[in-house]
């Protein structure tokens, strides 16, 4: 039986992990040996697929991510199909809007320009392939950028044509922003 206080860790550190991670990361993460990890997470695949769940811990050689259980794929897709093809919410577009005229931007950016966490607009945006997340070398923070798909969408060859860029992307009008009254950032 592995440490129920690593199997915890380990549940909840995947859980919010948008991407895989490999039990080297992971035991990094924990401070926890290599030979623990691997041991707990062999517990926690075996623990999701016995109890017939919804969420299963998918392993791809040494990467491991929480996934839905492929037996509930078509209701899955339907629901993501709706939530792709619904209208944006006001904070989507919100969001959409900073990556537009900001843009690339870390997430933290973001979150300073708008006051609140985007983590869920982020993600719509990303799942409609609107934007597009890369890593930032050497660190886990992503930057945003609009995809080609949205350009393509508004019928811009670039993000310059986009209306009153420049001006919009000049650093005077966040400094602006930022300046204003109430404005959390």
């Amino acid at each position: 039986m592995s440490d129920i206080k690593l199997t915890f860790l380990l549940e909840s550190i995947l859980f919010v992990s948008q991407r895989p991670l490999s039990a080297r990361k992971l035991s990094s993460l924990t401070q926890k040996p290599l030979a623990d990890v691997r041991f707990a997470l062999d517990e926690l695949i075996n623990n999701y697929s016995l109890q017939n769940r919804g969420i299963i811990l998918m392993q791809n050689n040494d990467e491991f991510q929480f996934v839905t259980h492929p037996d509930a794929s078509a209701r899955i897709q339907a629901y993501m199909s709706e939530e792709v093809m619904g209208e944006l919410t006001r904070p989507a577009l919100e969001t959409l809007s900073v990556i537009a005229y900001r843009g690339p931007v870390k997430k933290s950016e973001i979150e300073k320009i708008r006051g609140v966490n985007c983590s869920l607009a982020l993600r719509n945006l990303s799942i409609r392939g609107l934007v597009e997340d890369q890593t930032e070398h050497g660190s886990d923070e992503k930057i945003y950028s609009l995809s080609m798909t949205f350009l393509r969408h508004l019928g811009v060859v670039k993000v310059h044509d986009l209306p009153e860029y420049e001006r919009l992307h000049s650093p005077e009008i966040l400094l602006a922003y930022s300046n204003q009254p109430g404005n959390n950032s």
